[in-house]
């Protein structure tokens, strides 16, 4: 095999990793800021420390690669910035985990020494998910990889928060926070998933002071009834106006709490009656500081009753809840339990039921923040696609509320505060030498560390260097392109919006792309730990990495991706397509010659506007990011009309060469077309399939370059030609037709065949009549004969398409008695089944008693049975039964 020549089947593991050193190598992923080109930026989402490549991440990289490798064929200065996230809990607890192995715990180590031991543990299997991405053919510059913790973004998250404390929009406040009682942290509002759940509602019975009476409350969580400061009614309520200003006893606990009015009550909901727990609930809270409540907190961080709760000291929330039911019960203070369905919180990251506790925490004061984000969506500076997705983004950022920032852990950004004895709070970049009240050395910097979206909101500006004006940061951003999930439009996108425009004063990206969420087929989360997800690189090992990224596209068109790995095998069928096609095309190219000018008949003018009309319809998805519809575009073209029909038909003209110059002209026009169009389609497949694309680019020898720095083909040299197109796909359909008249009569295609064809006579007088030559050779037809009027025998078998009907002469090519006998004998037994399944249509205890999906298969097999017996018939009726 000479240098040029394909091999008969595509190896992908012979490919990819060649081809991926060699572009490392060259510098093709380099970014360099280039004035005289327009510049093109994606940030990479930054994946988790701890993470390895799942199918989120395959389809979002493979979008940002396309679009990545798009652009540097079109000539801009492209930069993907790469990089990976600290994941404060995440890196905490995977750590902790393996010190619980050795039997120490981060106590044992302190923190100086546990930190040091997370930096240890992230440089050993911190870049496992970078490895996965270069597998996946991700061109990131590498050189410029960045780290939420590494020295010089750290100094950018410092720098945020000091500014945003001085300017008051960083406060630290004794307010009720989520709290994992697990992981023994605050988590925001968007940390905490939310699940329904079957429970209860107990109505529990509060006496008045100094009566014979009470008010009956309900409760989903009466073990929190140990911080009950009052209880509260609707001021309209007129079951509860007298008690307004009572004395109620608290039951099992004995202090007396008041009867207050809030319009914040729902008279619907249980009695109309709520306990205040202002500790322990978020609308008790906000109705504790309306009322100048007592705030109780009566759990310990890891959720279990304190101090405050009396004789329930020591025992965890559920327990308590069981003994505080016990005691209600027997002290007759418990009305009733009613079966309820409520929604609770639960960690986003170990999935512990949330803990609303209250807290000295730090807040960032999110409406100033807010509004001007708000506008940049709202004028257009930031765009949704789809643009569905901006609503999701106005409906949370119009209701924000301020953001708990801090968190109880050792890994991450530690807050830059110190505490003086004075009482006094000193926020500075650097480690103060003394209190800026009191002057005093003793100081304490805060133990907690930042929330980590603190820190990657500030990701598109502090990766290219900010707070230093760096090149990069004055060329690359904002950035172009960001493309994500839509979990994180809260807890990431909107932040990073804030954050940019606050900041550098304009927005981070132009367009967010919120991708389809990859599910199982049946249309569940995909989870690891549930046994339902899928590993990538099993997928790439399997069918290689342009198969796996061009299966994952052309099946993301809805927002909830139902991942089918068939499409894989369609796709590794169409990736040795390309390789077959071209290997056909290379085998062909002896003797071409760019020099004689092609002379194009039918078949060649119209692939020619079939691939003009095909660049046109990607240009116009790639403006909507419509991927999922490029590669279906690109994969009709080239294994239908490409293959199917041009190759087939270009065929007789290849394998002809002699001594006659139009032979010989024909043949190199032919091959024009395959050496041009081939040329074209690679670049343009590039992005999609870069491995398999670049060797069979150095294979043609196009270019002595790589395929990744050709140009993209966003124009063709040819015209579409509408016209012409419809013309070729009214023969094309003929062509079917013929073939689907030899598939019912069982006529092989090696057998040549007559055909006539009635239409108008003014139809000889157009291209059709040129095409001739592709009926026969596409359908085996050794005579057609065309026009009005023309002698058609009985015995022939017709189809109708468009202006022509078409006849294909049956008289000698069949048996047509043992034809005849063979579809009556099958038409017998079809109606034989057609009497039965209708006999149970018609019995209507079958229709009432039967499953309906048993129903409904019965009545589907009927209507396949009732279609295949009128193709018999007609079938019959040509034959002339």
């Amino acid at each position: 095999m000479s240098k040029n020549e394909l091999s008969k089947g595509y190896e992908p593991n012979d490919v990819e990793s060649k081809w991926y050193e060699g572009w490392l190598k060259e510098g093709y992923f380099t970014a360099e800021a280039d004035p005289s080109k327009e510049s093109f930026t994606i940030v990479i989402p930054p994946p988790n420390v701890t993470g390895s490549l799942h199918m989120g991440h395959a389809l979002n990289n493979t979008i940002q690669d396309i679009l990545i490798r798009k652009a540097r064929m079109e000539g801009k200065a492209v930069l993907w910035l790469p990089g990976t996230d600290h994941a404060g809990i995440a890196t905490q607890n995977v750590v902790e985990k393996e010190l619980a192995k050795e039997g120490l715990t981060k106590e044992d180590l302190g923190r100086d020494g546990f930190i040091e031991r997370v930096w240890k543990w992230k440089e050993e299997y911190g870049s496992t998910i970078i490895g996965q991405l270069k597998r996946m053919g991700c061109s990131c510059d590498w050189s410029r990889e960045r780290f939420t913790m590494d020295e010089l973004y750290s100094t950018a998250v410092k720098k945020v928060f000091v500014d945003l404390y001085q300017d008051g929009l960083i406060y630290r406040g004794n307010r009720i926070i989520n709290w994992c009682p697990r992981c023994l942290t605050a988590l925001s509002d968007i940390e905490v998933e939310h699940e329904d759940t079957e429970g209860y509602l107990w109505h529990i019975k509060y006496p008045v002071k100094g009566a014979k009476d009470h008010i009956t409350v309900a409760t989903t969580r009466p073990e929190t009834m140990l911080g009950d400061v009052a209880v509260a009614i609707h001021p309209d309520d007129p079951r509860y106006k007298k008690y307004i200003g009572a004395t109620l006893i608290l039951p099992v606990v004995g202090r007396e709490i008041l009867v207050i009015a809030d319009e914040a009550v729902e008279m619907g909901f249980g009695t109309g009656a709520v306990k205040v727990t202002p500790a322990h609930d978020m609308n008790d809270f906000e109705m504790g500081e309306r009322h100048g409540l007592e705030m109780i907190n009566i759990f310990t961080p890891n959720a279990k009753i304190n101090e405050d709760g009396g004789a329930y000291l020591g025992l965890d929330r559920y327990s308590a809840r069981k003994a505080i039911l016990k005691d209600l019960e027997e002290a007759g203070f418990l009305d009733k339990s009613v079966s309820h369905s409520h929604t609770i919180g639960k960690c986003y990251r170990c999935h512990t039921v949330i803990e609303p506790y209250l807290s000295d925490q730090w807040f960032v004061k999110m409406r100033p923040l807010a509004e001007p984000a708000i506008e940049a969506v709202k004028e257009g500076r930031i765009v949704f696609s789809p643009r569905r997705w901006e609503k999701v983004y106005f409906d949370w950022m119009e209701n924000i509320k301020d953001w708990c920032i801090s968190r109880q852990l050792w890994w991450g950004h530690q807050i830059p505060a110190w505490y003086c004895e004075c009482g006094a709070i000193t926020v500075t970049l650097k480690t103060p030498s003394s209190c800026s009240t009191c002057g005093s050395s003793e100081l304490i910097q805060d133990e907690d560390v930042l929330d980590t979206w603190f820190s990657s909101a500030l990701w598109p500006f502090a990766t290219m260097g900010w707070p230093s004006e760096t090149e990069d940061l004055k060329f690359f951003y904002p950035t172009s392109v960001l493309s994500t999930a839509r979990d994180i439009i809260y807890l990431w996108v909107a932040r990073m919006n804030m954050m940019g425009l606050k900041f550098m004063g304009d927005v981070p990206y132009k367009t967010v792309i919120v991708h389809p969420t990859v599910m199982t087929i049946d249309g569940k989360r995909m989870s690891k730990s549930l046994g339902t997800g899928v590993d990538p690189l099993d997928l790439i090992e399997k069918y290689g990495t342009d198969a796996t990224r061009f299966g994952l596209i052309i099946q993301s068109q809805a927002q909830d991706m139902r991942f089918s790995e068939e499409k894989l095998e369609m796709s590794r069928n169409f990736v040795n397509k390309i390789w077959n096609g071209s290997r056909l095309v290379i085998m062909n190219m002896e003797g071409y010659s760019r020099d004689l000018p092609p002379e194009f008949d039918f078949a060649d003018r119209w692939i020619l506007s079939k691939f003009s009309s095909l660049i046109e319809g990607v240009e116009s998805d790639f403006k909507s990011y419509n991927l999922s519809h490029t590669a279906k575009r690109i994969y009709d073209f080239f294994w239908g009309e490409f293959c199917d029909w041009y190759l087939e038909i270009s065929k007789e003209s290849l394998y002809s060469i002699g001594e006659d110059g139009k032979t010989n002209l024909q043949r190199n026009t032919v091959q024009s077309v395959l050496w041009t169009i081939m040329e074209s389609f690679l670049r343009l497949m590039h992005p999609f399939m870069p491995f398999v694309t670049e060797e069979i680019w150095a294979r043609f020898e196009f270019s002595k370059e790589s395929i990744m720095i050709s140009d993209w083909p966003s124009s063709f040299e040819f015209k579409v030609d509408s016209k012409l197109e419809d013309d070729f796909e009214l023969v094309q359909k003929i062509i079917v037709a013929i073939r689907s008249i030899r598939a019912s009569f069982s006529i092989p295609p090696s057998k040549s065949i007559e055909v006539r064809i009635e239409c108008e006579e003014d139809l000889l007088e157009g291209p059709f009549a040129s095409m001739l030559s592709y009926i026969k050779t596409l359908a085996n037809v050794e005579t057609v004969k065309i026009g009005r009027g023309i002698e058609i025998p009985a015995k022939s078998a017709v189809a109708v398409e468009g202006p022509f009907e078409i006849h294909v002469l049956l008289e000698g090519l069949i048996d047509i008695d043992l034809e005849k006998e063979r579809l009556s004998k099958r038409l017998g037994a079809i109606e034989d089944d057609l009497k039965v399944i209708g006999g149970k249509l018609k019995n209507q205890s079958f229709i009432e008693k039967a499953p309906k999906e048993i129903v409904a298969k019965e009545e589907a097999k009927e209507a396949e049975l009732l279609y295949e017996r009128d193709k018999l018939l007609g079938q019959l009726g040509q034959l002339g039964s």
